[in-house]
């Protein structure tokens, strides 16, 4: 089964002053953690009626020992934060699809499974993992408890989340449909694996043809870079980092003519494997992303209307 991590070069020690003694009040009125028999809250019966119905989509933020990876410690959701995270993923992620490609694509495509955990999984090298995706089927989803530190900036909620669900996504896709074989031959000796987040790898990767300095891991992260980081970018930001690859006048650098050409290759992938034009998906998922940001969007109503209520 190919599994498919999207780990940034984020510090922990960035990270520590997030952690804290539980009092009384941080104790959870709903059960976090899986059992047989679990009373179902009003968030079970609105993802049921928002994402099971519509889309087959199974969204689990308890704790189950068999979706986690033991080789991390981890930790589950809270509620009040899965309830967020499921809004946030419906509005910007799910339903941009649906809007530029179609119910019938999101409902083939879109993974079946999110597992949300509270917490990101720390490595020995000083970064964590974000997210991961599995099968093409599951993704899952870490950090979901500092959800309301980052959710009103554009840029935290697209490093720490929304950008590793489409990065996620592109996995699937490419699973799915693989892109032309071409595209690693752009910067054939440019793959460094592990080795993309210290010296000299963590710093002008731009210049190198390289959207992120995680792009550098291999050429089938570098496509899922490019096309993550493309639709939660604005044309102006994209431009600057293109100004920034072609180097100086006086020291002219190849990365520009390099990046030009991959994000050719991803746009001409979405469009002819799946009908998306890229530009149009990027202007769906950053006005989105706006209104969850400026609290256009209840991020936490889980009411569910029933033909009852009609």
């Amino acid at each position: 089964m190919k599994k498919g991590n999207l780990i940034y070069s984020l510090m922990v020690a960035g990270l520590a002053c997030s952690f804290c003694a539980c009092s009384d009040d941080d104790i959870e009125s709903v059960s976090v953690i899986s059992a047989d028999a679990v009373e179902n809250t009003p968030l079970d019966y609105w993802l049921d009626v928002n994402y099971l119905q519509p889309y087959n989509i199974e969204i689990k933020y308890r704790y189950e020992y068999n979706e986690s990876d033991d080789d991390y410690y981890t930790v589950p959701a809270q509620y009040d934060q899965a309830i967020e995270m499921a809004h946030i993923v419906k509005y910007s992620c799910v339903e941009a699809y649906d809007e530029v490609a179609g119910i019938d694509f999101t409902r083939r495509y879109f993974p079946k499974l999110f597992y949300l955990e509270g917490e990101w999984h720390y490595m020995n090298n000083g970064t964590f993992e974000l997210g991961t995706a599995e099968g093409g089927k599951k993704i899952n989803l870490m950090g979901v408890n500092y959800i309301d530190q980052y959710k009103r900036d554009i840029n935290d909620l697209n490093t720490y989340y929304l950008k590793t669900i489409h990065h996620e996504f592109t996995h699937i896709l490419n699973q799915t449909t693989d892109y032309s074989a071409t595209y690693q031959l752009i910067t054939p000796t440019g793959y460094v694996a592990d080795s993309w987040s210290t010296a000299p790898n963590d710093s002008g990767y731009l210049e190198r043809g390289f959207i992120t300095s995680y792009a550098q891991h291999s050429h089938s992260e570098d496509f899922a870079e490019m096309m993550s980081t493309y639709v939660t970018n604005t044309a102006e930001q994209w431009e600057a980092w293109m100004q920034q690859a072609a180097g100086t006048a006086d020291n002219p650098q190849p990365g520009r003519g390099y990046l030009e050409t991959k994000l050719q290759m991803v746009k001409d992938y979405m469009r002819n494997t799946f009908n998306i034009d890229l530009d149009e998906l990027r202007e769906s998922v950053l006005r989105r992303e706006q209104d969850i940001v400026d609290g256009k969007i209840d991020l936490s109503d889980v009411t569910v209307i029933t033909n009852d209520e009609n």
